[in-house]
């Protein structure tokens, strides 16, 4: 927290952020994060009329979590967040794969995986400058290689997407605001993107890299424009936007559908904007699995959804740090 005071001052000066209040090592700032996402489970509680359970695969006192039925058997949409180093070599268990794969087997399931940046990826020390001068972040080092853990999960599920580099978002000029989305409205069957233009400011935001896949297999929702007035190697490759948002639809071995988005997209953290309540809106209502077993079962998942004429599901989030 010291960190975070000095190149955020004058936030965190108050009472409620000091040593008496607040924890003041890393636990503190991995706090920060878990306040940030209240606002999302409330939007997503109230829409769904379920309260968002939220895990830590490996919590403060060291115990783990492995993704099984425990956390499965009830979830329609699971969300899974790296923010583990690649220096704790965190891997998803063979069994983590299998049963998430089985999971997604069941019709009205929806994986969700953030992969954070991978900042300074290379050994050579002259573009790992040119980046930290992109994204700017003083709080950032010229190399922070996140989401081994979801990168494990990724390969075993045969998604072919890879995080890549930390960039730095473009704003309307002369203002504050992030510059809006590049949305691909064609491809968004699921209407995810109804009413939506922006997602939230971040300074270092991964590019989600295709890694050879087929387009109807992988459809890229969203680019978010880069701010090219600070220079990058991707920008200088020919870019001048970034992957932000992406679909896989379900397909002959697998029924539920999985999305990559990062995790800043749902937290307050890094400011937030009406849009992006839209969003977690139009996730939230996504017509999932509770909804499909209690039709069958002529049972309602959430009585005010059913007489709104919406079928809704149960959202868990997952969340890997260290």
């Amino acid at each position: 927290m010291t960190e975070v005071r000095r190149v955020a001052w004058p936030a965190y000066e108050g009472t409620e952020w000091d040593e008496k209040h607040f924890l003041q090592g890393i636990a503190g700032t991995l706090e920060l994060f878990h306040r940030s996402t209240l606002a999302f489970q409330k939007v997503v509680g109230e829409a769904t009329g379920y309260p968002v359970a939220v895990f830590q695969r490996i919590d403060q006192a060291g115990y783990k979590l492995p993704i099984d039925d425990r956390i499965l058997a009830d979830t329609d949409t699971l969300m899974v967040f790296g923010l583990d180093h690649l220096l704790s070599e965190q891997e998803a268990d063979q069994e983590e794969i299998t049963a998430v794969r089985k999971w997604l087997e069941r019709e009205g399931t929806c994986l969700l995986l953030g992969p954070h940046h991978d900042v300074g990826f290379t050994e050579d020390l002259k573009q790992r400058q040119q980046e930290y001068l992109h994204h700017g972040d003083a709080l950032v080092p010229r190399q922070q290689r996140f989401g081994q853990y979801t990168r494990s999960m990724m390969k075993g599920l045969g998604v072919p997407v890879i995080n890549q580099f930390g960039l730095r978002p473009a704003l309307v000029k002369g203002t504050r605001q992030i510059a809006p989305l590049t949305i691909n409205r064609d491809l968004d069957e699921l209407g995810l993107l109804n009413g939506v233009t922006t997602f939230n400011f971040h300074p270092h935001l991964p590019h989600y890299a295709l890694t050879g896949a087929d387009p109807k297999s992988v459809r890229v929702l969203t680019q978010q424009p880069i701010d090219l007035e600070r220079p990058h190697p991707f920008v200088e490759a020919g870019n001048t936007e970034f992957n932000s948002c992406i679909w896989m639809p379900p397909n002959t071995q697998r029924a539920g559908h999985i999305l990559l988005a990062d995790s800043t997209i749902f937290t307050t953290l890094f400011g937030g904007v009406e849009s992006l309540e839209t969003f977690w809106k139009n996730l939230a209502m996504l017509p999932l699995g509770s909804a499909v077993r209690a039709k069958h079962l002529r049972l309602s998942p959430n009585p005010k959804a059913e007489r709104d004429g919406r079928h809704v599901g149960k959202v868990k989030w997952r969340f890997s740090a260290r």
